[in-house]
């Protein structure tokens, strides 16, 4: 496994420890950094719970890489809430909270995750209203100096961006239409694979564009070397690119320990080593 600095996702990994507790348990297990999907119950929580997280986060002494923004109920199936007309006001209130805990926790990184289709609203009502959602995000991360990652994702059929050549179409649309230029594609290895696409042809293509990397092994989105997904080269072929940002470590644990299979002294990012 090529050399990088690797990020825990404490949102789908740790999942047994209480959530305030897992940037802790990271750190205990020899990583510095750490990042979340949304992790408050909703789109604009109190200033107590806000203030609870990024204690919880400065105190384990990791950095917070990436943080999503509310995306809805996700366990019933929501993906996202910013192309979703009756929620434009919501995902607005939720862009000043995000950007608020990476100003103060130094987080560059934020996933917009799109949203899927609604019955009965046509798709290029949705879209609009996504592209003046993503423009207000990525004004607000642009700030600062923070990117909005636009992700394909897997295993929800109504979620309309699948490719990375979707992605792609959504960071142009958004840039053409308003000039925002700090959206970026989330390279989630495991999501393009399973999707259908050519994961080689798509990093060839939009390498410039990637703005972060996940990865978990194909099938199963299990460990790194519990399937067939060729992550090492994958990583080496971004790397190959000018790639130096962190790689989310974003899969479900099918083992006691879930990171076993990287060496402890590879954990930490390269500049804390």
């Amino acid at each position: 496994m090529p050399t990088f600095a690797y990020t825990v996702n404490c949102s789908i990994l740790l999942t047994d420890i209480p959530l305030l507790q897992r940037p802790q348990a990271a750190r205990d297990a020899g990583f510095s950094a750490v990042e979340f999907w949304w992790p408050f119950a909703t789109p604009v929580p109190g200033d107590h719970e806000v203030d609870e997280f990024v204690r919880a986060v400065a105190d384990a002494g990791v950095q917070l890489t990436g943080l999503n923004f509310a995306a809805g109920d996700m366990p019933v199936g929501d993906r996202g809430l910013l192309s979703d007309p009756a929620h434009a006001s919501t995902f607005r209130d939720n862009i000043e909270v995000v950007v608020g805990i990476g100003e103060r926790l130094g987080t560059k990184a934020f996933n917009a995750l799109y949203g899927n289709r609604i019955d009965g609203v046509a798709p290029e009502k949705q879209d609009d209203i996504a592209a003046e959602n993503l423009a207000l995000a990525g004004k607000a991360a642009d700030r600062i100096g923070a990117v909005v990652l636009i992700e394909p994702v897997s295993g929800t059929p109504a979620y309309p961006l699948k490719l990375a050549s979707d992605a792609a179409a959504v960071i142009d649309r958004v840039k053409a239409d308003s000039g925002v230029d700090s959206l970026r594609l989330l390279a989630d290895l495991y999501h393009l694979s399973v999707n259908g696409d050519d994961v080689g042809a798509a990093i060839e293509a939009y390498a410039d564009r990637i703005g972060h990397v996940q990865i978990a092994d194909a099938p199963g989105r299990g460990e790194p070397g519990t399937g067939t997904l060729d992550i090492p080269g994958y990583l080496n072929q971004i790397a190959g690119h000018g790639y130096r940002g962190f790689v989310g470590l974003e899969y479900k644990a099918t083992r006691d320990d879930p990171f076993d299979w990287l060496p402890r002294d590879q954990r930490t990012s390269p500049a804390d080593r």
